[in-house]
């Protein structure tokens, strides 16, 4: 199959282009520069010219592929919302060019969609619909779709990372540096799944040729990693004390974070790895932690 990727040259799905090539599926993959046309075409891949913004070159691409596997999304938490929303545009148009075929499109999401919270894991059988975080707009694109007739699969990402990036993580990072200090919130017991990125690139392949319509699937190897667990592990790296915080001084410390900061975020993978034997391999997140360069 000719795939469609969005994010192609992104932290993920850099990643899932030569799981794909490997496979024998052509790849022609979105960039908006010659810097990453340059890297899919030395990847072995199509670049394709165009964003998440830019509706027709998503609907052309989508329209010339057998598969769209979808990874771009605006991380400037600064904007959120808006990004959300942009998100649920560019689903719904890369939807519109699969209608009438069996083509599939494989969405992002998080592991937070599936219903879990207060010590519940999250599921690949739930979509919790009264979820507060915005992101909840890709799964009800998604969903919509699913009415039309599009084959619509979720791949829900708990923390994905390697020594490098470490999704939210990666932010607290930087908080942490900022405030001299490696915080978690309370007693840190709420906890956060997690995977590798090569794991989770590889999810996605098997999504795609092992998946089945309409399906949702956690790209989750470990189930739940603890706030202090990974506040100490930021802290040793970075060499600065750690602390905890009441709910109060969270907000004030952690800035936009603080809405994720002391939020449970657990999730099982059992339905997924039976579905599609995926058995992930990769270290774990605190492995990756204590393997990162602090010093760049």
């Amino acid at each position: 199959m000719r795939v469609f990727l969005t994010g192609a040259t992104g932290f993920i799905g850099s990643r899932i282009v030569p799981e794909l090539l490997a496979a024998g599926h052509p790849v022609l993959g979105l960039t908006r520069s010659d810097a990453g046309a340059a890297a899919l075409i030395a990847a072995g891949a199509e670049p394709w010219r165009g964003d998440i913004e830019d509706l027709d070159s998503l609907r052309a691409g989508a329209a010339a592929s057998d598969a769209v596997i979808h990874t771009a999304f605006d991380h400037d938490f600064s904007n959120f919302v808006a990004n959300c929303e942009k998100d649920r545009r560019a689903i719904e148009t890369l939807g519109g060019a699969l209608k009438g075929s069996d083509r599939p499109l494989l969405i992002t999401s998080g592991v937070g969609m599936g219903g879990g919270g207060h010590g519940r894991l999250a599921v690949e059988s739930v979509f919790d619909r009264s979820h507060p975080n915005p992101r909840i707009a890709t799964e009800e694109a998604g969903e919509i779709l699913k009415v039309e007739g599009v084959d619509v699969r979720v791949v829900r990402l708990p923390q994905v990372h390697d020594p490098v990036r470490q999704g939210l993580i990666t932010w607290l990072v930087d908080i942490a540096r900022d405030k001299g200090v490696s915080a978690y919130v309370g007693e840190g017991a709420s906890r956060w799944s997690a995977a590798h990125v090569l794991d989770v690139a590889r999810l996605y392949r098997l999504a795609l040729d092992r998946g089945e319509r309409n399906a949702r699937y956690n790209a989750v190897a470990e189930e739940g990693v603890s706030a202090r667990e990974i506040a100490e592990a930021l802290g040793a790296g970075l060499n600065l004390p750690v602390v905890s915080l009441s709910p109060e001084e969270a907000a004030a410390h952690f800035g936009w974070m603080s809405i994720f900061a002391g939020l449970d975020m657990t999730a099982s993978s059992a339905w997924t790895r039976e579905r599609l034997g995926w058995i992930p391999e990769g270290p774990s997140l605190i492995a990756d932690l204590k393997a990162m360069d602090y010093g760049v």
